[in-house]
Order: structure tokens, then C-alpha cells, then sequence
């Protein structure tokens, strides 16, 4: 007969606030599951692993859980739902529209340099996962970049200035600071304001 055993020990809570369904319990299991995949990546991470360090054995863990893609679908909508919510609570205190895409390129910074950042591997762990799952999180994360096309959209840009290509080379930046990022004469939100600054004296 299958049990249920303790879970092993903690990991580090998420770096947003996430929304998840179901049980308690349930809730438990998919935060365990969301800091696995930050961890060890999409590929890295099984079924077994997540069933381990929960705590629950064989079809327990199936009783919460659907699948492996399914699970990483779920938390990666998720990281940007929250990761939408805190930019737009955020932003809302600003009128001038460059003093709004700052305050969103500050915030999306500390998200995605936080040290045990969900959000960043979530949006990053693209060429690991079936095709058919990519094409649900590229679905996603274009809803999540409209948040800053509509940030965009307003700023007094210079003629022959592509808006597309702005909003997809700042968030380039904005999302690759990870890879030369090292704590200490800056802070993550000081990264987010230079981004923001650069981008708009250009």
C-alpha cells in the first residue's frame, strides 16, 4: 500500500507570491515542484524527485499532480501572473510614462535577480520542453510582454524608432542581466533603473 511520508527538507520559498489551486497540501507539493525546476531545470527534474522530496510515494503524488508538463505549464503561468501583478502594483503610483517603464524595468529586475528567482527560469527553460508545451509558455510570455508593449506604446520615441524591436531588446536586456549579474555595487533595482535610463537616452 502507498504512504505518505514526510517531507524532506525545505527549500527556498519562491521569490513571488505564486497562486496555486487545490489543497493545502496539494499547494505544498507544486512550491516544492516550482523550486526543483529552478534548481535542476525542466529536463532535471522527474516525477520521482518531486514525489521524494514531498514526501509521497507512487500514486499519491499523482493524486495532486497530472504530469511532469502540465506541472511546469501551471507554475510557469503562474511566475508570470504574479510577476505581472507586483509590476502593475508597482507602476500604478506613476503617471509620466517613462517614470512607469522604469518602475516596471526596476521591478522585473529584483524579480529576476532575486537568488532563488523562480521567474527567470521558468521564462528561460524553453529548449528543454516538448514543442507542444513551448508553444503554451511562448503563448504566455507574449501576454506577459504586453504588459510592456502598452508601456511603450506612449513614450515619446524618436521617429524610425521600432517599438517592437525596443520592447524586445530592453527585455533582453532586462532578462540576461542574470548571466553578468554579481552582487554588490549595485543592486538589482540599480540595474533595473540603468536599463531603463540607457533605453531612454539613446
Amino acid at each position: 500500500m502507498m504512504t505518505s511520508q514526510p517531507p524532506k527538507q525545505t527549500l527556498p520559498a519562491p521569490d513571488i507570491d505564486l497562486e496555486i489551486k487545490g489543497s493545502d497540501r496539494r499547494r505544498q507539493v507544486v512550491e516544492i515542484a516550482a523550486q526543483l525546476f529552478a534548481q535542476k531545470g525542466y529536463r532535471g527534474t522527474s516525477m520521482r524527485d518531486i514525489g521524494e522530496q514531498a514526501g509521497m510515494l507512487g500514486g499519491s503524488l499523482y493524486h495532486h499532480i497530472k504530469s511532469k508538463d502540465v506541472l511546469f505549464v501551471e507554475l510557469h503561468n503562474a511566475a508570470l501572473d504574479a510577476a505581472q501583478r507586483r509590476i502593475e502594483a508597482d507602476i500604478a503610483g506613476f503617471t509620466d510614462p517613462w517614470d512607469r517603464l522604469e518602475a516596471a524595468c526596476v521591478t522585473l529586475a529584483q524579480i529576476q535577480l532575486a537568488p532563488d528567482s523562480l521567474t527567470l527560469p521558468m521564462m528561460n527553460d524553453f529548449r528543454e520542453v516538448p514543442p507542444p508545451i513551448r508553444l503554451k509558455l511562448v503563448a504566455r510570455r507574449d501576454a506577459f510582454e504586453g504588459l510592456f508593449r502598452a508601456l511603450i506604446e506612449p513614450l515619446p520615441l524618436p521617429d524610425g524608432i521600432d517599438r517592437s524591436i525596443y520592447r524586445n531588446a530592453l527585455l533582453s536586456q532586462l532578462n540576461s542581466a542574470s548571466t553578468w549579474y554579481r552582487p554588490g555595487r549595485l543592486s538589482p533595482a540599480d540595474i533595473g533603473r540603468q536599463i531603463a535610463r540607457i533605453f531612454r537616452h539613446h
